[in-house]
């Protein structure tokens, strides 16, 4: 079953057009990697589908419901998606089981501190870090604060997790733990995952149905190993060059 699709999307910034006639749909429990170089749009396009900078023209449909942005705040579309963002986004001003917290009680008001303490406990146990509750983000080591972070995408039980380079500034091994974190989720819960990303390890450890973006647009849409195989040369240098780097 689709979850997300997206059709003939344009987006930019101004009058500047970073990517036109987007295509991809994404199915229900489905792990979809968007990938490319830097500068080719795939923040652009996370942006644009979760109204950070909404398209300027094409359509969205999530779960058969088209998306129009700007949305209201309290739309339940926000209930039902989770966000990952680059820099965790943690508040230093809170302790890390606050944080969690934080979108039960903007979504749900009328929830008990101490029930919303409960469901953000249940969701730090799921990313091992429940010991660490009372902590401030400062506190925390790089990876930890990325699982605090999905921890907090996680507490609204969302049908989708939107993330944002995951990976970035993490060593080899604490992505690598990452990622198999990210698996295990998916695998255990059955969320989407919608990642963008250009790290080429993670890519080929957890991507089912890969997009590439590059010249503006979709340069490749298709499962991982079609990608591996095609003879596209902006996907095979991609994957080539990355293979070097990785040695």
């Amino acid at each position: 079953m689709s979850l997300l699709t997206v059709e003939n999307l344009t987006v930019g910034y101004g009058d500047t057009v970073i990517l036109s006639e987007v295509n991809f749909t994404i199915r229900l429990g489905e792990r979809f990697v968007v990938l490319g170089t830097s500068g080719c749009g795939k923040s652009t396009l996370l942006k644009a589908i979760v109204g950070l900078n909404p398209p300027s023209s094409g359509k969205i449909f999530f779960a058969g419901d088209e998306v129009v942005h700007p949305l209201p705040e309290d739309t339940a579309f926000y209930r039902r998606i989770g966000i990952l963002y680059q820099n965790s986004a943690l508040l230093n001003s809170m302790t890390l089981e606050e944080n969690v917290m934080l979108p039960i009680k903007m979504h749900f008001p009328r929830f008990s501190d101490a029930d919303a303490r409960d469901v953000a406990g249940e969701k730090l146990s799921m990313v091992n870090l429940y010991e660490h509750r009372t902590k401030i983000p400062q506190e925390l080591s790089g990876g930890m604060r990325k699982r605090g972070a999905l921890a907090r995408a996680l507490v609204l039980d969302p049908e989708i997790i939107f993330f944002d380079e995951p990976q970035a500034g993490l060593d080899p091994v604490t992505t690598r733990e990452l990622d198999l974190l990210f698996i295990r989720l998916n695998e255990q819960m059955g969320i989407t995952f919608f990642t963008v990303t250009h790290e080429l390890l993670s890519i080929r450890r957890s991507a089912q149905k890969v997009l590439m973006l590059a010249d503006g647009g979709v340069a490749f849409l298709g499962t991982l190993d079609e990608a591996m195989r095609t003879d596209d040369f902006r996907v095979r240098r991609f994957f080539d060059v990355g293979t070097e780097r990785a040695g």
